[in-house]
């Protein structure tokens, strides 16, 4: 199990820079398609201690790994993942030819059972599960939550769910015990009173919402993970201010600025 009071799997993070402290958003997606395997095990092999993707359910509510609810940004195809049935998304194309042309092309539509076998070969490392609203609001929250957990299988003590959904969070905490992650929205009055009632062991927060500030984040029992943070010297800058870990889409190229800021 995923311990609240560590800075997860793989080395603690002693000094504010250390690069121990990065989250491969969507994987190494500055390098591969994002929410792929080979974005993935990119970071994985790399040494990042934490990745995070996106979990949208077909038709016949199997969990594929993809951010967006509709097919058209990262793949080739079109239509909505939620109308699908498994059997034609594994088909699918999900290269990214927007961002990468034919480069990636037949980089496979991942479902999470898949991303499951990848992280079970890397034992020192967890993840985290982010359940998207638009399935949620299709398929039920229940519905979701459980086959998240069916497809993670035995790795799922090293996954913690998030969610900007607390009702999904707060189930997936009850289904098993596990620790979550809630993704905030906004610092406003009525969203930190959430947190406080949450008590989440993680929460999520869009660093830019807070430009400008170096106020340090507000307390709690939980820990809070900066996003989607483009630079080295902006992830240091959160780090001081409180989070315990920051997340990037380009987490090599955010590791090594720490490295190099920390003298490693």
């Amino acid at each position: 199990m995923v311990k609240s009071g560590s800075n997860g799997p793989g080395p603690g993070g002693r000094q504010p820079a250390d690069p121990s402290r990065v989250v491969a958003h969507r994987g190494n997606a500055a390098d591969f398609p994002e929410n792929t395997l080979p974005a993935f095990a990119s970071a994985l092999e790399a040494g990042v201690p934490w990745v995070e993707m996106d979990v949208q359910l077909s038709a016949d509510r199997v969990p594929f790994v993809i951010h967006d609810a509709r097919l058209d940004r990262t793949t080739r195809s079109m239509g909505d993942i939620r109308l699908l049935p498994a059997s034609e998304l594994a088909a699918v194309d999900a290269g990214e030819p927007r961002r990468f042309g034919d480069v990636h092309r037949a980089t496979a539509l991942p479902r999470l059972a898949d991303f499951a076998g990848l992280l079970a070969r890397h034992a020192g490392a967890g993840a985290f599960v982010e359940l998207k609203r638009e399935s949620l609001e299709h398929h039920g929250r229940e519905a979701c939550v459980e086959r998240m957990f069916a497809a993670l299988g035995d790795v799922a003590a090293r996954c913690v769910p998030i969610s900007f959904d607390e009702t999904a969070i707060e189930l997936a905490r009850a289904a098993t015990g596990t620790p979550i992650g809630w993704v905030i929205e906004w610092f406003s009055r009525a969203q930190l009173e959430l947190l406080q009632a949450l008590r989440p062991e993680f929460v999520f927060y869009d660093y830019l919402k807070l430009a400008g500030s170096q106020a340090p984040l507000p307390s709690g029992p939980w820990r809070w993970v900066a996003y989607d943070v483009k630079d080295a010297a902006r992830a240091a800058t959160e780090l001081a201010r409180g989070a315990a870990l920051v997340e990037s889409m380009a987490p090599l190229k955010i590791a090594a600025g720490l490295r190099a800021a920390s003298g490693g």
